[in-house]
């Protein structure tokens, strides 16, 4: 995770420079090589480089790769066709891999299976090989910072994007709860078999694809806003239906629905990012996206395994279930329901001679333009319009003073929720009384809030245990004291605090 998170953004940097056909058989190659160094290993450490490594070429691969699609599959119909496909192979490929390795095991060795990896890379590599695949370039060079920032950049001014970052969080915590809890549920909860657990991650992937399935012919009907939000929706629900799962039997066809919901809210991202940026761009946004979700995952999965130990399965349903549900909360308010594929603005700060203006037009009250790398732009009623994706210097007029807000204001409400001196009740009724959005605003500083109440009582259950040590900041009598004082006056203390 680590390794795609930020790798991802790097590899982007370069995917503008190289010719992708020549990136993606490299990094087919890199990863060829590591598997076949990986079954001489004879140190952990050399475990941990080797993936490292491994992650890292693909965190450049799937990217790219993904990239290209909507520049070989120009018509969106095409396109969304080939999301769908490519997420029903990718389901296959989770749920049959592990039975074919388990049936590969009954007659070679352990060792042999990565003989099996290194075929299929080669394999990638040559077919990447036999095609030829476009390679757009900027229309002027950039230096490298820009380069790596730029699909982040571009992610973050852009609303519908800054919505589906949301929904990754959304998909990011019900598939935690799937991935990590399924074996937990199974084999300690309902005390089953490990065939169990396999028929339940495969009921989650049938769910998964038939989404897949039915997406083409639903996105002609439904925006994608609508239909990805559903998805979400229907997560949220899954997570807190699962806090009373009585039985195995209710698991398989929860797990089929979270399926439907997970395949419905995440497949169509790539058409938002196909609609939110140029050719010579999407490396980078698609690799903004790449290592966006999957810092949700690293957030979710640490917190669904934490949680399921610690506190229970119901409680880590309901966590999870909570973040989700905060996550499409703020998903519709990041992303506008009026999402036009064309957008005019003006820009009332920059000087007329910007670079970013070039062929523009003067209107009143400020300066419209359209982004000079535009594969279409019209003057309508006097104004400047242009497909709504934003270039970098388009990417600086919103979102950073924004983020660095609402930030700010989780950050407050997180710490005023510990045990931590501070308040956050100022820093909001100013931002509500300023020009922000208020249910954003209430939405943030309440997930900082629950979640700073979360550490504290993790504090609650778990720092008893260290009161032995020497830098434990209350003696024993005092810690009796104040627990006797608790119980008598506990419940009017926390209204007052």
């Amino acid at each position: 995770m680590i390794a795609y998170v930020g790798v991802a953004p790097v590899a982007a940097a370069f995917a503008e420079r190289l010719p992708r056909r020549t990136m993606l058989v490299a990094l087919d190659l890199v990863r060829a090589a590591v598997a076949v160094l990986l079954p001489f290993v004879t140190e952990v450490w050399q475990v941990y480089a080797l993936i490292f490594v491994l992650q890292s070429a693909s965190a450049g691969f799937t990217p790219t790769f993904q990239a290209t699609i909507p520049d070989v599959l120009p018509e969106e119909k095409e396109y969304t066709r080939a999301l769908s496909l490519s997420r029903l192979a990718y389901d296959l490929e989770s749920v049959v891999s592990p039975m074919l390795a388990a049936a590969l095991l009954t007659v070679i060795s352990f060792h042999s299976l990565f003989a099996g990896t290194v075929v299929g890379f080669l394999a990638s590599a040559a077919l990447v090989v036999s095609v030829v695949l476009p390679s757009p370039k900027a229309t002027e060079r950039r230096g490298i910072y820009d380069r790596t920032t730029r699909g982040l950049r571009i992610y973050l001014a852009t609303p519908r994007l800054r919505g589906l970052l949301a929904l990754n969080l959304a998909v990011a915590a019900a598939s935690a709860m799937v991935i990590v809890n399924t074996v937990v549920l199974v084999q300690a909860e309902f005390g089953l078999s490990q065939r169990a657990t396999a028929l339940a991650l495969a009921a989650f992937g049938g769910g998964s694809m038939l989404a897949a399935l039915l997406l083409p012919r639903l996105l002609d009907d439904m925006p994608d806003r609508r239909a990805m939000l559903a998805g979400a929706a229907i997560l949220v629900a899954g997570l807190f239906v699962g806090i009373a799962l009585p039985s195995y039997a209710l698991l398989l066809p929860l797990w089929f629905v979270l399926g439907l919901g997970y395949s419905l809210a995440q497949t169509p991202s790539g058409r938002l990012l196909r609609r939110s940026s140029q050719p010579e761009d999407r490396p980078a946004l698609f690799a903004a996206q790449f290592a966006l979700s999957h810092a949700c995952w690293l957030i979710t999965y640490p917190v669904a395994g934490w949680l399921g130990a610690k506190a229970g399965l119901p409680i880590t349903f309901a966590v999870l279930g909570l973040v989700a549900a905060a996550a499409v909360f703020i998903a519709t308010r990041l992303w506008p329901a009026h999402d036009p594929d064309e957008i005019e603005h003006t820009h009332d700060t920059l000087d007329p001679d910007h670079p970013h203006l070039s062929g523009t037009t003067n209107v009143s009250g400020g300066i419209a333009m359209f982004t000079p790398t535009s594969l279409t732009a019209t003057i309508q009623n006097g104004r400047a319009r242009h497909e709504a994706f934003p270039c970098a210097a388009a990417g600086r007029c919103w979102m950073m003073g924004d983020l660095v807000v609402y930030a700010g204001l989780f950050l407050a409400a997180l710490a005023a929720a510990t045990i931590l001196p501070m308040q956050s009740e100022a820093a909001l009724v100013g931002l509500l009384l300023a020009d922000y959005s208020p249910w954003l605003l209430i939405a943030v500083a309440s997930i900082g809030n629950v979640l700073g109440s979360v550490i504290n009582w993790l504090l609650g259950r778990g720092i008893e245990r260290f009161r032995d040590r020497p830098w434990f900041p209350a003696s024993d009598a005092k810690l009796e004291r104040a627990q006797r004082c608790y119980r008598r006056h506990g419940k009017w203390s926390l209204l007052l605090s």
